[in-house]
């Protein structure tokens, strides 16, 4: 199996207790998942399985598509439910108004600090688990990218939003920056990722689901084959031969007559849909591939 299962991840579960459970499903051991999930947080965990685990380096920093509730009125430790408060309770009414002008501070381009605890490496070890040890963990702000933060309802204390940003953006962080502002401390409520990258919450399947599809011999139809992966890198087409050369690291060409711009990265795939390797460009038309499969 190359290629990757969208999981619709559980409450409750880490990323990697995913992972887990999905090599014991389909029996594959090279299976990596493209972005972590916090326990609390459900929806879209896309896993890379086979020889496509050699794509991750192509997703890194991908755009991410979350709904949450931001409940307000007191703050955590770790900026969710999850956590320890750290603020005194108090009663908040939220107005839509004033919230939705709140929230410009975050939309755009801006340098967010990650929560300390969080799956960011500090000397080779998560801050998470520094910070559990109780440890002093201090984590440089990051450059992140907010394309939309929309506001869904407001109802009493809680905050429902959506908001379509780059990788690496922790909507928890900006929970707790919206309880600063207002004065009041905030903690992300819930979470759920509806889209990371191309893969989309529709393409999603359960751990339940998984199981009955490998108990009758279906899993294939949950996997989308390594060659339908990255749809916005061109595809070039080769022959048998082309592909054994590319495989010993042979540069390939593309057509000079291909209708759109020449393209930084191309797919070289098979007749059969096989997709054979990615290659960066060398000179016009010519691409040396960088990931065999």
């Amino acid at each position: 199996m190359d290629g990757a299962i969208v999981i619709d991840k559980p409450e409750g579960w880490t990323s990697h207790d995913v992972v887990s459970k999905v090599r014991r499903i389909t029996r594959e051991k090279k299976i990596g998942h493209l972005g972590t999930l916090d326990p609390i947080a459900t929806g879209v965990l896309p896993l890379l399985i086979g020889s496509a685990t050699r794509l991750a380096q192509f997703y890194v920093r991908a755009d991410k598509i979350y709904e949450g509730i931001i409940r307000f009125g007191w703050a955590t430790d770790t900026y969710d439910r999850a956590g320890e408060p750290v603020s005194e309770k108090i009663a908040v009414e939220l107005d839509a108004a004033a919230m939705d002008a709140l929230l410009d501070r975050f939309r755009g381009e801006f340098l967010q600090t990650p929560p300390s605890v969080s799956a960011k490496k500090i000397q080779g070890k998560r801050a998470y688990q520094l910070a559990r040890g109780k440890q002093s963990v201090t984590l440089e702000p990051v450059k992140v990218h907010i394309y939309e933060l929309t506001i869904l309802s407001v109802a009493g204390a809680e905050l429902r939003l959506r908001a379509h940003c780059s990788g690496g953006t922790y909507l928890r962080s900006i929970a707790h920056d919206l309880g600063q502002a207002l004065g009041c401390g905030a903690h992300l409520q819930e979470l759920r990722r509806i889209a990371s990258s191309e893969f989309s919450i529709d393409q999603a399947r359960t751990i339940q689901q998984l199981e009955s599809l490998a108990a009758e011999e279906r899993l294939f139809d949950a996997l989308i084959p390594a060659s339908s992966l990255l749809p916005g890198v061109p595809e070039v087409y080769v022959d048998d031969v082309a592909a054994a050369q590319i495989r010993h690291g042979r540069n390939f060409p593309a057509s000079p007559f291909r209708s759109e711009p020449a393209a930084r990265l191309v797919k070289a795939v098979t007749a059969n849909r096989e997709l054979v390797a990615i290659g960066k460009a060398v000179l016009p038309n010519v691409y040396h591939p960088v990931v065999v499969m």
